[in-house]
This record gives structure tokens, C-alpha cells and sequence, in this order.
């Protein structure tokens, strides 16, 4: 009987388990490797938690690209750790991951983050530019100001003093999908009014949405006009009359027939 490959790749103190679909790290690569193992490759599987490296106390390495981590991301401390790359995960929250780097790697001078909606470049949306990557670049320097590599390029000086000057400002800032959701109502509301159309009012929004006590949204329509559900138009007869001598409808008559 053939003996079974085995999953795990041993070069030294470098340690692959790629590509076996794992939602989480093996207790026994922990066990088995986590005290002298100093790379470690987790790429290709479907890893959610990196809570099984604990026991890699003496970790300097770590690559985790493809696989399905997202912003719940939690890292033990690695006070080793130089070199980290997630790329092509499940990032959005770029400030919150940096935060919880800088606390638990202190050491890190590598990180790449290529791939994760959290780093804006046309690898995740061609609506992205290279002005929006540098922003995010200087964001990424000023609360990790230690690192000399990010993604694939160098750091280098200017990009650091560009960061400590700026880089607190360069924090995008995404609406909340709530907030989005209460626009789009109100905007549905406005519209309904505007037109007359009986399709959706205030009354008629879930609670939880905390409209029923919101005012009416403005409309130029007679008070009388404004309940969707009772709309009448409005007809009044025009008295006024132009009489000047330079309207549209008097270029063809003569001042003696004014």
C-alpha cells in the first residue's frame, strides 16, 4: 500500500501547508513545529481564524495569501514577526487592522496587503487610481511608520515625512450601509411626494428606521397635495397679461396696432 504524501512541507525551520482547504490552523502544526518554526505558509486554504498561532512563539514570517480572512482578523502577539502578507483575503477595515499590527508586531517591516478591498488598487476595483493607493500608502506608513516595504514596492523617505504630515488625513471613510439604507428611503419618500405616486410613506416604513416621527421632507406642491395617498391637483386661472411691446408673440405687429 502507497504511504500518503504528507500535507506539510519542511525545509529547515520553514513549514508550508498549502492548498488543503483548512478553516483553520491544525493543532498539530503547532505541536509539531510551532517552537523552532520561523516561516510559516498558509496560502490557498479557506483559513477564517489565525488563532492556532499561538504556539509558534518564535514566528518571524508569516504568509497567508489566499484564503478568507476578514476583518475579525485577530493575531497573537509575534514580538518576532518581520514579515507578514495577506494577501487576496476578505480586509476592509484597513485602520483597524493597522492598529491591531502595531500592538502585536512590533517588529514588522514587511507587509503586503495586495488583493483585500482595504488596499485600493485596480487589482480589487478598476474604478481605483494610483492616487487612491497612495493615499492609502500614507495612511498605512503614518500608523506603521516602521515599515521599509509595503505591497510590492520599497518605502521609501518621502513617502515616510509625506506620511507623518499627511498621512492622518488620508483615511477614506465608507458610509455606513444604514446610513445608506435611510437615504435611499428618503429619497423614495421625495420622490412619491414630489410626483403624486402612491408608493411609499412614512407611515408605511419599519420603525426600526425611526421615521414615523420625521418631518415631511420639503416639496414645492401646495399643502393640500402633499399626502401621497390624497393627492388632488390644483388648477387656477392665470389674470396676468404682458402688455410690453417686446415679447416673442409682437416681433410681427406694429407699434400702431399696440
Amino acid at each position: 500500500m502507497a504511504q500518503r504524501e504528507s500535507p506539510v512541507v519542511l525545509n529547515g525551520t520553514q513549514i508550508s501547508y498549502i492548498g488543503q482547504d483548512s478553516k483553520d490552523i491544525p493543532h498539530f502544526l503547532g505541536e509539531t513545529y510551532g517552537k523552532f518554526a520561523r516561516r510559516l505558509d498558509l496560502s490557498f486554504n479557506q483559513l477564517r481564524s489565525l488563532a492556532g498561532l499561538k504556539m509558534f512563539t518564535e514566528l518571524e514570517e508569516l504568509v497567508v495569501d489566499n484564503n478568507l480572512l476578514g476583518n475579525d482578523l485577530q493575531l497573537p502577539r509575534l514580538p518576532k514577526l518581520h514579515t507578514l502578507t495577506l494577501n487576496k483575503n476578505q480586509l476592509t477595515d484597513i485602520e483597524a487592522l493597522l492598529e491591531h499590527l502595531a500592538d502585536v508586531t512590533p517588529s514588522l517591516e514587511y507587509l503586503s496587503l495586495l488583493g483585500n478591498e482595504a488596499c485600493p488598487n485596480q487589482l480589487v476595483s478598476l474604478d481605483k487610481d494610483d492616487d487612491d493607493y497612495q493615499r492609502y500608502r500614507y495612511f498605512v506608513l503614518y500608523k506603521l511608520p516602521q515599515l521599509k516595504f509595503l505591497d510590492s514596492r520599497k518605502v521609501t523617505k518621502k513617502e515616510l515625512m509625506e506620511a507623518q504630515a499627511r498621512g492622518a488625513f488620508m483615511k477614506v471613510v465608507k458610509p455606513k450601509l444604514e446610513a445608506i439604507a435611510l437615504i435611499s428611503s428618503e429619497l423614495v419618500i421625495d420622490a412619491s411626494y414630489l410626483w403624486g405616486e402612491k408608493r411609499v410613506c412614512p407611515q408605511q416604513l419599519p420603525n426600526e428606521a425611526g421615521l414615523e416621527n420625521r418631518p415631511l421632507p420639503y416639496t414645492p406642491l401646495p399643502q393640500g397635495s402633499r399626502d401621497a395617498r390624497n393627492h388632488k391637483g390644483v388648477f387656477a386661472k392665470c389674470r396676468y397679461i404682458y402688455y410690453g411691446k417686446h415679447s416673442e408673440g409682437n416681433r410681427f405687429i406694429r407699434n400702431d396696432q399696440l
